[in-house]
């Protein structure tokens, strides 16, 4: 079997909206808390940040002043970066554990360039946009100590992308890389940018208009020397709250 044919989605996940008191929703409400999804599932462009929620039909997006919208409407993270996590927390790890929409199986998600355009099952294409960054929602969702820094550390967060066909998906489904630009900015370095390397955020303009239009903003001003700070989190914040 090839290395492309390998790669599938093991599931598609989707949270319902639940009070906590971690998140600083105004809602008091999260999403975060997903589970695998039965049967097939519609993704689609969900609009405009602020407005839109997320892309997976049935998942809720509870704070959209930092979450959601076109170029956060899907969240995927490797299970193999959860099995690792399983290891060093020593505790099970479900697929839907991080918040993500897709667990994937074979796919280097954080090796994805910006712009890495994926189809998955038999229509939907995904575009790469940007690395997660995490934030309060989801460290008190894990309730584990120093969480942030733990998971920034480790620099695997897992990617944003953008719906570019919609499409029904579904648990197991195949993932194919079908365009792959020739810059080199990563879900890795982008998150590197964004977190504990700022001095990385002008190489990400290599990746032009592929970039969440936040994490472009930022590299513009940090080039421009008038600092890259954006909103909650880091130039993008945290995908599910």
């Amino acid at each position: 079997m090839s290395e492309i044919t390998a790669m599938r989605v093991l599931t598609v996940n989707a949270g319902r909206a639940r009070k906590a008191d971690y998140t600083n929703a105004p809602s008091g409400e999260t999403g975060i808390a997903k589970v695998p999804v039965e049967g097939a599932v519609r993704v689609a462009d969900p609009g405009p940040k602020g407005v839109g929620g997320g892309g997976v039909a049935g998942d809720a997006v509870c704070d959209r002043r930092h979450h959601g919208g076109s170029h956060q409407a899907v969240y995927a993270f490797a299970r193999e970066e959860l099995d690792r996590w399983e290891r060093e927390l020593g505790r099970p790890l479900a697929n839907g554990s991080f918040g993500e929409n897709l667990t994937t199986l074979g796919v280097d998600v954080d090796g994805a360039l910006l712009g890495e355009r994926w189809l998955v099952g038999a229509s939907l294409v995904l575009e790469v946009t940007d690395a997660r960054v995490p934030c309060r929602t989801f460290a008190g969702w894990l309730g584990e100590r120093g969480w942030v820094r733990r998971f920034t550390e480790r620099g695997a967060p897992g990617a944003y992308l953008r719906v570019v066909e919609p499409g029904e998906i579904r648990s197991g489904d195949r993932v194919e890389v079908v365009h792959r630009p020739d810059h080199g900015v990563t879900v890795a370095l982008a998150f590197r940018a964004q977190t504990t390397r700022r001095e990385l955020l002008p190489e990400v303009l290599a990746a032009g208009a592929a970039a969440h239009p936040e994490l472009r903003e930022a590299a513009l001003r940090y080039a421009a020397g008038t600092g890259g700070a954006g909103g909650e989190g880091g130039a993008v914040a945290e995908p599910v709250a």
